[in-house]
């Protein structure tokens, strides 16, 4: 009777597979605390955000954005310039193997946006910490602020997921890898 119960244990463990923080998987795969913030916001929309603000002020949003640039912000908080970009639901892979799946962003950027985010852990400082060239997915509200640069809207966030640079490709990866 042992004998064949240890039979099923790899099937059980196939089914446990965990995408892990990066999103290693075929398709885009949110945290539990993610979704439940994504739970009401809506995707950010530049051009509505720009034609109706009183629509997107105060209300829950979500965005992904490569970090153009990273300044001090209020309160010990990061002010994050962001290239904004659409999420792929398909990820790119090198291989049929998931861990060689990576988050996939466009290559393409639809409009700039500014984010302030209080970082945690190893996203403040260190090797793979937020800065230049990494992916977040910021949920947040937009308020009354806007840059003093450039005029763009700031999304206040509430959340956040952070992939380091290397680790999420765009769509100009397409060529040498799979869907």
């Amino acid at each position: 009777m042992r004998r064949s119960w240890l039979l099923y244990v790899p099937l059980v463990c196939a089914g446990c597979y965990s995408a892990g923080p990066y999103g290693h998987s075929k398709t885009y795969t949110p945290l539990d605390e993610e979704e439940a913030a994504a739970k009401s916001a809506k995707e950010y929309d530049p051009v509505m955000a720009r034609r109706i603000p009183t629509d997107w002020k105060g209300k829950p949003t979500s965005v992904f954005g490569v970090v153009k640039n990273r300044n001090e912000g209020k309160g010990g908080a990061a002010y994050l310039t962001l290239s904004v970009r659409t999420l792929e639901t398909r990820n790119l892979c090198d291989t049929e193997d998931e861990d060689t799946c990576r988050v996939t962003v466009s290559e393409r950027e639809h409009a700039v946006l500014h984010a302030q985010v209080k970082l945690s852990g190893g996203d403040e400082l260190g090797e793979h910490s937020v800065g230049q060239g990494s992916l977040v997915r910021v949920i947040g509200v937009i308020g009354d602020d806007v840059d003093q640069n450039d005029g763009t809207p700031v999304l206040r966030a509430t959340y956040y997921r952070h992939w380091p640079r290397n680790f999420y490709v765009t769509t100009a990866d397409r060529e040498h890898m799979r869907r």
